[in-house]
């Protein structure tokens, strides 16, 4: 089964917010991006709301017919948005609030004690959990223990390496991915993804279940249109 893509709407809210008002339209584009053929649509919600809105988020939980992801740093607010809008799933991320995006994974070690708790309650009302983590095994290790469905691989370094080194840059990525496996996790993936390096990235790990793409895909969509620019993106994971 070929690999899921979720569309991460941000970037269309950052539009709207650099203007005011509502164009573009965050509900209507994710609308006819499952129309398009995008699996799921995801979103990260700031504290600062400087794109996705706590009240976006609200919106498109009235709408959406595929996978629905949220993203977060696991606060009070984020939780009870969370808990509210019950999404397919929920990816925690360890942004602190100022972040301009998201740079690296969970040290879940050290906050397993908080992880733990926060995933226990999210399966408690049946959402799916995924942990963003780098390629470290015993991050990977992590979020096995403190009960994790799945983990999302921070990509940025494979993005990062792989026009020098593609060999070289998706090793520790399918290290890390084969250990997941191993420990029953599933696998997503996200940051930096793009027509260039996603499909040797899928191939290379050919049970990856989901990937989350926004900044390349909607810039992507500025010379290739948005219907076209998915059915790219989904060409490059149907291997």
């Amino acid at each position: 089964m070929a690999t899921r893509l979720s569309v991460n709407v941000n970037k269309i809210a950052t539009l709207r917010n650099a203007r005011g008002g509502d164009n573009p339209n965050v509900v209507q584009v994710s609308k006819d991006l499952e129309k398009f053929g995008a699996q799921g649509i995801t979103v990260h919600p700031r504290p600062d709301e400087r794109h996705i809105t706590y009240q976006d988020v609200l919106d498109l939980s009235k709408v959406i017919t595929t996978e629905f992801n949220i993203e977060g740093y696991p606060d009070q607010r984020f939780m009870d948005l969370v808990l509210k809008v019950k999404p397919t799933q929920a990816t925690l991320v360890p942004d602190p609030p100022g972040v301009l995006t998201s740079n690296a994974g969970w040290n879940t070690i050290n906050n397993q004690e908080l992880l733990k708790e926060v995933i226990q309650e999210l399966k408690a009302h049946e959402i799916r959990t995924s942990i963003f983590v780098d390629t470290e095994l015993q991050n990977i290790e992590g979020a096995a223990e403190v009960g994790s469905d799945r983990i999302e691989l921070y990509t940025e370094p494979y993005a990062s390496g792989f026009k020098t080194n593609k060999e070289a840059a998706i090793k520790p990525f399918a290290t890390a991915a084969k250990k997941a496996k191993a420990l029953g996790l599933e696998i997503n993936a996200g940051h930096d993804l793009d027509l260039e390096n996603l499909s040797y990235f899928a191939k290379s790990i050919p049970f990856l279940d989901e990937v989350s793409i926004g900044h390349a895909l909607i810039s992507d969509a500025l010379y290739y249109g948005l219907e076209n620019t998915v059915q790219m993106y989904l060409q490059q994971l149907d291997i």
